[in-house]
Parts: C-alpha cells; sequence; structure tokens
C-alpha cells in the first residue's frame, strides 16, 4: 500500500512518531512536509517555525530509522498547499491524527471530485503526556512538556537541585 501523511512536524515528538509507525506497518511511506510559507498557516499560535531545511533533517532521520526496522521505502514531500500529496491517485491511505481527521474527510471529497477513490483514513489517537494532556509540539516549545510527554521539571512541582 502507498501510504500518505503530511504536518510541520516542528519539533518531531511522540505523537508524531506514533503516526509514522503506523503508516510503516500499513506500506511505503510518503510524508508531505509544510513549505516554509504554508507552515505559519497551518498554526493556530504565532510560534517561531524552524526552516523546512532543518526540518526535514529530523523527520529524515526518524523516518530512516523505521523504514528500516519495517522494510519500506519512505520518501518526504514538500507541501505548498494544506490538501498536498493526498489528492494525488497512487495513494491508498492517508494517516491522521483526531484532529486532522476532517481534513482528509475533505481530502476525499475532492478525489471524489477528480474521479479518484477515496482514502482510507486511518485515525492514530493522540499519545498523551504525564499529565495526561497531549503531546503536542506547541506544548514542547512552550516548555510545558519534552518530546516524549515528560512534564519539565519547572512544571511538574519537583523541587529543582541549586
Amino acid at each position: 500500500m502507498n501510504v500518505a501523511l503530511g504536518g510541520t512536524f516542528d519539533p518531531v515528538h511522540d505523537g508524531h512518531r506514533a503516526l509514522f509507525e503506523r503508516a510503516f506497518e500499513l506500506g511505503d511511506v510518503t510524508v508531505g512536509l509544510t513549505s516554509d510559507d504554508l507552515a505559519p498557516n497551518t498554526r493556530q499560535d504565532e510560534r517561531h517555525i524552524r526552516s523546512f531545511d532543518e526540518r526535514h533533517a529530523d523527520l529524515a532521520a526518524e523516518l530512516e530509522h523505521l523504514a528500516k526496522t519495517h522494510g519500506r521505502e519512505w520518501t518526504v514531500r514538500e507541501l505548498s498547499e494544506p490538501t498536498g500529496i493526498a489528492t494525488e491517485p497512487q495513494f491508498d491511505v492517508l494517516v491522521v491524527s483526531p484532529e486532522t481527521e476532517t481534513g482528509g474527510k475533505r481530502i476525499n471529497e475532492m478525489r471524489r471530485e477528480r474521479g479518484l477513490d477515496p482514502l482510507e483514513l486511518e485515525v492514530v489517537p493522540h499519545v498523551r503526556a504525564d499529565d495526561g494532556g497531549i503531546i503536542s509540539s506547541t506544548r514542547i516549545v512552550n516548555g510545558e512538556i519534552d518530546e516524549h510527554g515528560n512534564l519539565t521539571p519547572e512544571r511538574d512541582g519537583r523541587e529543582q537541585p541549586t
């Protein structure tokens, strides 16, 4: 199967890793990575987003490891529009998170309008941080949690060594 997924991935965290893991379980993976122009438009906050090249390097390192584990092929392509690569005919599955499932449904509507079969939507549940909230890039950048969902020392209430 040919599997697609997309995002900004800044920084990569365990929630993203769950998406990648599921994608590689299903087939060969193409990841759409938002361009420098598109990335800020996909965010609900106004935080700094690293350059495409920096994000691509980190993403490639993650994907290389998983691809070897699963014996799969992978590629990263630049996204210049939100619907990205998923409207292309070669894909069978779109891996999404709960908050991007609606976008996946819109993509399937577009595919139908173009005479293409809809994609199977594979919804991967959120990965939770130690405090029960979801792991997100915004929470990491804000210093609340690390990439694995561990509370940062200043947020977990423990006394810090001096």
